[in-house]
């Protein structure tokens, strides 16, 4: 009797998978410009997840219900139903041997909380799917230095120079994601520019939909604070006259080229989060930095290293020094001086 009540509790877990077979097609069917395989392939880490917790709690239910438990209650197991004292456990063992023992699942439970994680997920996305392209360009004004706040919550970045304004921005993203907003304003000759983005969930999601592309003037002496919340960044310093850099990464890659001839010194602060922070550097400029790499390694190419600090052979020569601050952390820092 015991195994085939396991079967028939077996058998729940294929049906219901068999209806999130056919509620995922229904879901097709219904919004036919979904981009159904995106949303597979952002959540898939969820469904593992959530198969991994189910079998720690049927590892855990068999342990309590098992008859070899010394806990184990021979009442819930004695044949017919019938409380049995503590002298029927061994009749209760022999009733229902370890390899037959019937033990709860979760596996039907995990399936329904996929399934409606995935319908929720889909939905969502049948909402958003219009992309949206806006161009905006900003004029320095009467500023002679320009401190600018960038806090990207998800998607990729790149920042470069090579604007002919103080900063053209191009910015690609979904309704749902929210329009960046650029404030930017002039005080005793300091312009202080800011880029946000808040949606009405204030929730942001992983996704490669959001996209900013901003250039900005070589010229203009800046000090940069930039924040990723989850995604990629690709900063590319070349030609810009960054003073000062901020720099906090949340979860993805973080690709930094401090490369060329520099005129001025830069003091930069990094945070990595859960990915890996790549940075290039100059071999003509001195460069000296401090990391350490929190729960994972720091690489160096090209650099001297003397415990955490890494130096090259122009560091002292040159007029200008790169100092950076690197605090790595779950991941790999990894520092390359150009050839």
């Amino acid at each position: 009797m015991s195994k085939n009540r396991y079967r028939q509790r077996s058998s729940i877990t294929g049906a219901l998978i068999v209806i999130a077979v056919g509620v995922f097609l229904l879901i097709l069917n219904m919004k036919p410009g979904l981009d159904a395989w995106s949303v597979i392939s952002r959540y898939w880490p969820v469904a593992v997840i959530l198969v991994g917790l189910g079998k720690i709690w049927e590892a855990f239910a068999f342990r309590n219900s098992s008859p070899d438990n010394p806990f184990f209650d021979p009442s819930n197991a004695a044949p017919g139903g019938a409380p049995a004292g503590p002298s029927s456990v061994p009749s209760a063992r022999r009733a229902y041997p370890q390899t037959q023992y019937p033990h709860p699942s979760a596996m039907p439970y995990v399936v329904l909380v996929i399934v409606v994680l995935l319908c929720v997920a889909m939905w969502r996305s049948s909402k958003v799917q219009a992309s949206i392209h806006d161009t905006q360009s900003i004029e320095l004004g009467a500023a002679k230095t320009v401190s600018a706040i960038l806090d990207v919550p998800a998607g990729k970045v790149q920042i470069s120079g090579g604007a002919d304004s103080l900063l053209s921005a191009n910015f690609n993203y979904r309704a749902s994601d929210g329009k960046p907003t650029i404030d930017y304003s002039v005080q005793n000759d300091r312009g202080d520019l800011s880029i946000t983005q808040q949606n009405e969930s204030h929730i942001h999601f992983a996704t490669t939909h959001n996209d900013w592309q901003l250039r900005f003037a070589d010229n203009v002496p800046l000090d940069l604070d930039l924040s990723i919340g989850a995604g990629e960044g690709n900063i590319d310093l070349r030609g810009l006259d960054v003073r000062n850099l901020t720099l906090k990464g949340g979860v993805g890659e973080i690709n930094l080229d401090l490369t060329g001839p520099r005129k001025n010194s830069l003091e930069g602060n990094i945070k990595g989060g859960i990915g890996s922070v790549n940075i290039r550097l100059p071999k003509d400029v001195g460069v000296r930095v401090h990391a350490k790499g929190g729960i994972g390694s720091v690489f160096a190419h090209g650099l001297t290293e003397n415990d955490d600090e890494y130096t090259n052979s122009a560091t002292g020569k040159s007029a200008a020094t790169i100092n950076l601050e690197i605090e790595g952390g779950i991941g790999k820092v990894d520092l390359t001086q150009e050839p």
